[in-house]
């Protein structure tokens, strides 16, 4: 029987870019892959700018099911993404890594949070028709 695979995204706090792509992920993917966002270190909350700018584009509430969480909290997985972190980037063991290279937009104007929402939106979706395609 098949099984989804299992994708983690992955940032230091898992708080902004990790849980949009995961938000992204379970919005846009669900039918190909199961997602999980986590980080080596939490945050209180999602990012604030974030969850606003995700419920009015997608009218995705972050907050409902998603909170930030750390690497051994989220099961096994079989594909980890790195948003790009810009340090020593969490590890996590998987059969295929990939590195997303986006900046973090926290402290940065509404612009800034769209052009990482949007690069994440294709990105999620590259990854599904990879997935989709057997590539991975």
């Amino acid at each position: 029987m098949y099984q989804k695979p299992k994708v983690a995204f992955v940032c230091v706090h898992n708080s902004c870019r990790s849980q949009i792509a995961e938000a992204l992920g379970h919005l846009l993917a669900a039918d190909s892959f199961d997602s999980y966002s986590a980080g080596t270190e939490t945050k209180p909350q999602i990012n604030q700018d974030a969850v606003r700018l995700m419920k009015q584009l997608y009218h995705v509430d972050m907050e409902q099911r998603q909170y930030s969480k750390l690497l051994s909290e989220i099961p096994p997985v079989d594909i980890v993404i790195t948003m790009g972190c810009n340090v020593t980037c969490p590890s996590l063991p998987c059969q295929y890594r990939e590195d997303w290279g986006l900046d973090d937009p926290t402290g940065k104007d509404d612009d800034s949070f769209l052009e990482v929402i949007y690069r994440i939106e294709k990105k999620v979706l590259e990854l599904q028709s990879k997935i989709d395609c057997g590539l991975w």
